[in-house]
């Protein structure tokens, strides 16, 4: 067994990959304030075909040598949009029919391993503040919170931990 080359890969080209239609699922970073945690969720989004971010608040922005230090170019790959408040996104999807769904430890939470997304849904998912969660407003907001289920004796998962955990598992139920 032998790792393959990068030219091997068959990776679309930046300019190939906009005109791919993308995933019907969209990523709300709710006030991430580590922007090594935003490249990541580029980088991501990247490789699951993310349709678009959404950095609210006072998650940073493109370009920034942080992001892209994390990114590796996906800032050019992935579209994204800065709006000021989480509301104000989640108001606008919910009015175009999204499934807005929280990553958060709530009351009434879906574990994720019980989550089977619709392949006729759009979902949009919101990540909270490293420290902080997602905002109480835009959990009270959202339509449901999804949950990861852990085991040990920390709280929670780093947030690009989690974008990962959570993209996976939606891309792995709807191309099943």
């Amino acid at each position: 067994m032998r790792k393959l080359k990068n030219e091997e890969l068959q990776r679309h080209s930046a300019e190939e990959y906009k005109a791919v239609k993308k995933n019907d699922v969209i990523l709300i970073l709710d006030n991430v304030r580590s922007l090594n945690n935003v490249g990541s969720a580029f980088r991501t989004s990247d490789a699951f075909n993310v349709k678009k971010i959404y950095l609210c608040g006072i998650t940073g922005q493109p370009p920034h040598r942080d992001i892209n230090k994390t990114a590796l170019g996906a800032t050019e790959t992935v579209e994204w949009e800065h709006v000021e408040t989480t509301l104000e996104v989640i108001e606008k999807l919910k009015q175009e029919n999204w499934q807005v769904m929280a990553i958060e430890q709530a009351e009434g939470s879906l574990m994720l391993n019980e989550f089977e997304p619709k392949t006729t849904s759009k979902y949009a998912f919101i990540f909270g503040n490293e420290v902080f969660g997602v905002e109480q407003e835009a959990v009270s907001a959202s339509d449901s919170c999804l949950e990861i289920p852990q085991y040990g004796t920390k709280h929670s998962l780093n947030i690009s931990v989690t974008i990962g955990v959570v993209l996976w598992h939606y891309i792995s139920k709807i191309t099943a």
